[in-house]
């Protein structure tokens, strides 16, 4: 049975560059890292190889730079790293993103059973938390999102049971397999690799399917595939901040005219 992880590159967020006539990412010259909730969805795929021997694939999309994070999953120990790269998957929002990951996922799952589906929450590039949801409704699949915990899993019954993180509350779910989840930061403590695993994954081959192996409708991927485009970014302006009271000398005295001030500009409800 597999287990997949699907994670993506994303620029460091300190030093985000955007070409402000394309409203795009520059990439030349800025680093990139794994997004970080992917890093727990990738972690979570390993511990239930080790602990259940499922085999355990790393799947990202995006440009062929990206095997260099797929390397970095090798080197943790995923069994089959997996970069799905064409032209034609460029510009594609979370709608058409999620149509490339899951049928690279039917494709998996022609030659073996595919258990779970592990993708982080959401990106810190896009913020949309769209992806892992995606992929669930275009599979069939069971969607758990927001897991802190794998309470158990039974791979006999091919069930298993999840610790939901909600909004000042926890929720326990069951469900049957094939399911997706997406982790949370507290799902586990991502392992690191030492260096004899790091030059390993070096010499491992990250296997590339472009569109001429999956086969989809060009017209249903990428830019042309997506309901959704950028146009504009830009950082909106604030006003000049102020100094009100003495908070250090007069804090009773600075928190009334702090009210008065936000009653003044409709900012409480009374």
């Amino acid at each position: 049975m597999l287990v997949i992880s699907c994670i993506k590159q994303v620029p460091d967020t300190t030093q985000v560059k955007i070409d402000p006539v394309t409203n795009t990412l520059v990439r030349e010259g800025i680093p990139f890292i794994v997004n970080p909730y992917d890093t727990h969805a990738l972690e979570e795929g390993l511990a239930l190889k080790d602990r259940y021997g499922l085999r355990s694939v790393a799947l990202s999309m995006g440009p062929p730079n990206t095997v260099a994070t797929l390397k970095k999953a090798c080197a943790l120990g995923v069994d089959e790293a997996i970069l799905l790269s064409d032209r034609a998957f460029g510009g594609a929002d979370t709608l058409a993103t999620s149509q490339v990951l899951a049928a690279a996922i039917e494709r998996l799952a022609e030659k073996d059973e595919v258990g779970i589906v592990f993708c982080g929450k959401q990106t810190i590039d896009g913020d949309t938390a769209q992806v892992g949801p995606g992929i669930a409704t275009r599979l069939g699949f069971t969607q758990l999102t927001l897991v802190d915990r794998i309470e158990w899993l039974d791979l006999n019954k091919k069930r298993i049971r999840v610790r939901r993180k909600l909004e000042g509350r926890h929720e326990i779910v069951e469900a049957p397999l094939p399911v997706v989840i997406t982790a949370v930061r507290e799902l586990n403590r991502p392992r690191y690799p030492t260096v004899p695993m790091r030059l390993t994954a070096e010499l491992t081959e990250v296997t590339v399917w472009d569109n001429q192996v999956l086969k989809l409708d060009v017209e249903t991927v990428g830019l042309k595939g997506s309901a959704t485009w950028v146009s504009k970014i830009f950082s909106p302006e604030r006003d000049q901040g102020e100094i009100i009271g003495d908070g250090i000398g007069d804090p009773v005295g600075t928190a009334h005219l702090l009210l008065e001030k936000m009653l003044s500009k409709d900012l409480l409800a009374i």
